[in-house]
């Protein structure tokens, strides 16, 4: 298993609107941060270019775009996708889907594909109305959903799942060697904003996550840089307490395609 350092188990999400305010953020946090998350609100406004830039600066780049197509433009697409930097990417989509995303990656070893099990804007309450579940009486396991996709999700061919709140340790603990990305993290007294099922860095370290998404607690603090680093010694407390030995993240196997 790959080493991986607490501070490169931080990945920030820039959902801003702009290049420019992407731009001033990585720059604001300097050396503390090297791993970042581009998804639809940023990707729309300025495409690829964002992400060569960050990668021109040495970062690593979570490219969050749910890709979801015929197998031919699934596989082309990956095929075309930038050859350095791309560390993580989201798929939706069936087993066809998966399996032409690894045909397109080919010999390297990256980007790892991630899929979404549940949002983690997402409670109970919702899985109901999206199961259309209308008795009360009825027992809804979300968790428990979370883990059955999971599996279908990996013997897609996918390399692991974003996951968030008590689903962390229920996946860590039946799957144990999935590989978690979760967002959704709130340091202690934080803002939930949008999210029903957090957990703060330590917690979320502790029950089992690989790596931590955080958007507005970086983005909106007066010290971006000294909340980034906040959040990364919660990570090196939870991975010192969790496992005293040298930190080493779960990684997948590859599958054939």
């Amino acid at each position: 298993m790959d080493a991986v350092s607490a501070s490169e188990r931080l990945i920030v999400a820039l959902d801003v609107d702009t290049k420019d305010e992407a731009a001033e953020i990585v720059k604001a946090l300097g050396d503390a941060v090297s791993f970042y998350k581009v998804g639809y609100q940023l990707y729309i406004a300025s495409g690829l270019e964002v992400v060569r830039e960050l990668t021109r600066q040495g970062k690593k780049v979570f490219l969050d775009l749910k890709l979801d197509d015929t197998p031919r433009t699934v596989e082309k697409t990956i095929k075309n996708m930038e050859k350095d930097g791309i560390e993580f990417f989201t798929l939706q989509g069936n087993e066809d889907t998966a399996k032409a995303a690894r045909a397109g990656r080919g010999e390297r070893e990256n980007p790892k594909f991630l899929q979404v099990p549940l949002l983690s804007s997402w409670d109970t309450k919702d899985l109901r109305e999206h199961l259309h579940i209308t008795d009360t009486a009825h027992r809804v396991d979300l968790d428990g959903v979370v883990v059955r996709r999971a599996r279908r999700i990996l013997d897609a061919g996918c390399d692991g799942v974003i996951a968030s709140g008590t689903s962390v340790r229920k996946l860590r603990q039946k799957i144990p060697d999935i590989l978690i990305v979760s967002p959704g993290i709130r340091p202690e007294g934080s803002d939930p904003n949008d999210h029903k099922r957090m957990l703060t860095p330590f917690d979320a370290i502790k029950a089992g996550a690989d790596y931590l998404v955080v958007g507005r607690p970086i983005r909106n603090s007066d010290d971006p840089a000294g909340m980034a680093r906040q959040i990364q010694n919660e990570i090196r407390r939870a991975l010192a307490d969790k496992n005293p030995g040298p930190a080493s993240v779960h990684r997948v196997s590859m599958i054939p395609a």
